[in-house]
């Protein structure tokens, strides 16, 4: 599900539609705000699908959570890694 197979196109895995939640994540915003702007999407779903899209880009160190805000992480933020 991670990734695209036979079965599963990229758009689909949650390596593809991750993609689109970072885009639509122009601004920080909340996690409803959110999901109300991406929960249309064939890519996306259903909310277990959107929380593993949540929980896949923390994990790439992709997103930040912050007072109950949820934001990219910008690149100047990769130097607290090194």
């Amino acid at each position: 599900m991670i990734l695209p197979d036979k079965m599963l196109k990229l758009r689909f895995s949650l390596l593809g539609a991750a993609t689109l939640v970072l885009t639509e994540l122009e601004r920080p915003q909340t996690v409803s705000f959110l999901w109300e702007k991406v929960k249309h999407h064939a890519e996306v779903g259903a909310f277990g699908k959107f929380v593993l899209l949540l929980d896949f880009l923390y994990a790439l160190g992709l997103v930040e959570y912050d007072t109950g805000l949820l934001r990219r992480r910008s690149v100047a933020n990769d130097s607290e890694s090194v």
